[in-house]
């Protein structure tokens, strides 16, 4: 046990360190901190999730509960693929927090297992924040191996750097056909897995994969062609929440404020808190973001900074006698929101909150939707077409020098909206840590980051040109 005291202790020191940094340094603030490595800068979106060509995946690991001296269960890694060898000290270093971190992402509601003859498997999803703001991402798939009698679950976790849920899930369901014959047939595959190169969107890998007595398989692995929608289910949320709490959601998360959500399964936890970050494309939450608290952290809730996480609801009393600053917390199971800060029905402008919610009943209400990309599709447009409005003007406002770099002119930028209700909220978005890392990145090329969103921005002033000229 005293691995897991040393882990919990190691989480904590990095949520007050990020909590004491200046506003700059806290956009690399973690929810966890398992390494160190420099694999990119916060909000480079595009270059470490979505970037084609790239290995799937870094690890494969198989998390176990291995019975402690008082009779408890403690989870361990009892096999990982690749094993590393000839790693500078550095990196081993690195490999080791990492390694140190996973067990307790992937049984977050604690030790107090006990073997059991049934189990439905599930799949969710964890993620590790680097100090430099760089992310790696757990895919589980936790599920009761074959056999008889009583026997306890076990996790295969697969540590990435590229975020696809979709994608991924089928690789787990994979896994565990295979592991339903032996621990041998996994290997196989996964190396297979880990030669091919990731697809470009809308692009398939096929990967040969031999079955003892089925013979050959060939699976393809293909990603949508919307890269920003990958990671994502909406559906998740709209089956959980009213379009009217979403919003009451989505204006808390963009102004970064302390969100936490409940649920007892960690599939729905992880699906729904990744749908509420997805819904702030074309920007990215820079704070603390742990779908699943682990039980050891949960005093992560006392943190004075803003975060996005989720917690098993039998923890909800635990929570609430806490003593942390005003929060949203919303719970899942119930589709209601448990304590507020009180003026989340006025952070958005009415208008465009009324023509959203308007958009969001009326996939409520289309009986003829029924794939999970149309549903992404259409609930992504609705938030897209409202940063479009409310911030679609960033381009003009940014001066460029004889040297190619770029100042944003942020007076003249709010100075622009004709609108005051829309200026009032285009004045407390500016100063969030999202908007100043997105705008970062548009000062150092005239070259959009973002092109689907460029091209929506595109698609609204065309419009409007067509409506003055008829």
């Amino acid at each position: 046990m005293a691995s897991m005291a040393s882990m919990s202790n190691f989480f904590r020191r990095s949520l007050r360190r990020s909590g004491r940094r200046e506003r700059k340094e806290e956009t690399s603030a973690a929810e966890n901190n398992p390494s160190h490595a420099s694999q990119g800068k916060p909000g480079e979106r595009s270059s470490v999730l979505y970037c084609a060509g790239q290995f799937f995946f870094e690890y494969l690991v198989v998390v176990s509960l291995k019975k402690t001296s008082d009779g408890r269960y403690e989870p361990k890694i009892t096999y990982q693929f690749p094993k590393r060898e000839n790693l500078l000290k550095g990196q081993k270093e690195e490999e080791e927090r990492l390694l140190q971190a996973i067990p307790l992402f992937c049984f977050p509601d604690g030790n107090n297992w006990a073997p059991v003859t049934e189990f439905t498997s599930e799949t969710f999803s964890f993620v590790l924040t680097n100090v430099d703001g760089s992310r790696k991402i757990g895919y589980c798939r936790r599920l009761l191996p074959s056999g008889r009698g009583v026997r306890l679950p076990e996790v295969f976790c697969i540590i990435s750097c590229l975020g696809c849920f979709g994608l991924f899930s089928k690789i787990l369901d994979e896994v565990e056909k295979r592991r339903q014959i032996s621990m041998a047939v996994i290997y196989p595959f996964m190396q297979g897995l880990r030669e091919s190169p990731f697809p470009a969107p809308g692009k398939t890998v096929t990967i040969k994969s031999f079955i003892p007595e089925s013979g050959t398989e060939l699976i393809e692995l293909t990603r949508p062609v919307d890269a920003h929608l990958e990671h994502v289910e909406f559906q998740a949320l709209l089956q959980r929440l009213s379009p009217h709490l979403i919003l009451h959601i989505f204006a808390s998360a963009v102004l970064e404020r302390r969100l936490i959500f409940l649920a007892e399964e960690l599939s729905v936890l992880s699906q729904c808190i990744h749908a509420v970050a997805a819904l702030l494309y074309p920007f990215t939450w820079a704070h603390t973001y742990i779908p699943v608290v682990p039980e050891c952290l949960l005093d992560t809730v006392c943190c004075p900074t803003p975060f996005m996480v989720g917690i098993q609801m039998r923890h909800l009393e635990r929570v609430l006698d806490q003593p942390m600053e005003e929060a949203l917390i919303v719970d899942l199971c119930e589709g209601k929101i448990i304590r507020a800060v009180g003026d989340e029905e006025e952070i958005l402008p009415i208008k465009l909150q009324n023509e959203m919610l308007t958009s969001l009943n009326r996939h409520n209400n289309n009986n003829n939707v029924h794939t999970s990309e149309q549903v992404n599709a259409l609930v992504s447009e609705a938030f897209v077409q409202f940063f479009v409005r409310m911030v679609g003007h960033y381009a003009s406002h940014i001066k460029w020098s004889k040297n190619g770099s770029g100042t944003f002119q942020e007076r003249a930028f709010c100075k622009a909206i004709a609108s005051k209700t829309n200026r009032k909220f285009v004045k407390k978005f500016v100063k969030t840590n999202m908007f100043s890392l997105f705008i970062e990145e548009a000062e150092k090329s005239r070259i959009p980051q973002e092109a689907y969103f460029q091209q929506k921005i595109t698609e609204y002033h065309e419009q409007k040109k067509h409506r003055r000229d008829s």
